[in-house]
């Protein structure tokens, strides 16, 4: 059975067995600019040079609806991501603890576990080395 009817956010229903809770997702995408190579790659990969991306890494926080009428208050996160934009923005990422081998997959981890003291409700981040390449990093 499916959770239907409207309520308050928040609320908690029983709709048969099936326990509902409203949640909701949030997001917040910041740029930054940042340069890096990649050691592993086999020889002669154009990735092993120095090269940058215009990054986009998004922050995904989910969670019910406080009494403000908000799962979290997006300038929150924005101080919350102002250190790792401090750490990576106009930087060789290789040179930055933990980014040696600076993958989309590595840098999304990175930011996720930067982020998870301030933002207890983290539920993601998402890496965009490109407009059409990213990588999400989630626990489960």
């Amino acid at each position: 059975m499916r959770c239907a009817g409207r309520r308050r956010p928040g609320t908690v229903w029983f709709a048969g067995r099936m326990k509902c809770v409203e949640m909701f997702e949030i997001t917040k995408r910041f740029t930054i600019e940042a340069a890096h190579y990649l050691p592993r790659v086999p020889e002669n990969h154009s990735c092993g040079n120095v090269h940058g991306h215009s990054y986009a890494i998004e922050i995904g926080v989910v969670g019910e609806v406080d009494d403000h009428g908000w799962v979290m208050d997006f300038g929150d996160i924005g101080e919350a991501f102002n250190p790792i934009r401090d750490a990576l923005d106009h930087r060789l990422l290789n040179d930055v603890r933990g980014l040696e081998n600076p993958t989309s997959e590595i840098l999304s981890q990175w930011v996720y576990n930067s982020l998870l003291a301030t933002v207890p409700a983290l539920a993601w981040v998402k890496v965009y080395e490109t407009a059409t390449s990213s990588c999400l990093y989630r626990r489960r």
